[in-house]
């Protein structure tokens, strides 16, 4: 599966942005889905992942802020992002994996789309 990440810009604080995720390879549907974001000096941190219909975790930072979600027909997912803050500026980056599999070892990336919140 390849994925090709997009909707990334800047913004000021308390604005919104859409991230999409497109796939391409059929496993996609089937698949676990995640972004993940790394801002500068810091380790990267899984915000959002789908592991199946109807579970969808969320990091505790962006939760009530960022809603995630797929379009398996469009091949496409999709990471909703309000009331940004500055700390959510980073690299955020798609990702999609066999379910029960760790995204960090079993993942196929996406390339990154930056986002940047000004204050």
């Amino acid at each position: 599966v390849q994925l090709q990440a997009s909707g990334g810009g800047l913004v000021q604080a308390g604005g919104s942005l859409r991230l999409s995720c497109a796939a391409s390879g059929s496993a996609f549907s089937i698949n676990a889905v995640g972004w993940y974001r790394q801002a500068p000096g810091k380790q990267r941190e899984l915000v959002a992942s789908i592991i199946s219909d109807g579970i969808i975790n969320y990091a505790g930072s962006v939760k009530g802020r960022f809603t995630m979600s797929r379009d398996n027909a469009k091949n496409t997912m999709y990471l909703e992002m309000n009331s940004l803050k500055p700390e959510d500026t980073a690299v955020y980056y798609c990702v999609t994996a066999p379910v029960g599999r760790p995204f960090d070892k079993f993942g196929s990336w996406g390339q990154g789309t930056q986002v940047t919140v000004s204050s």
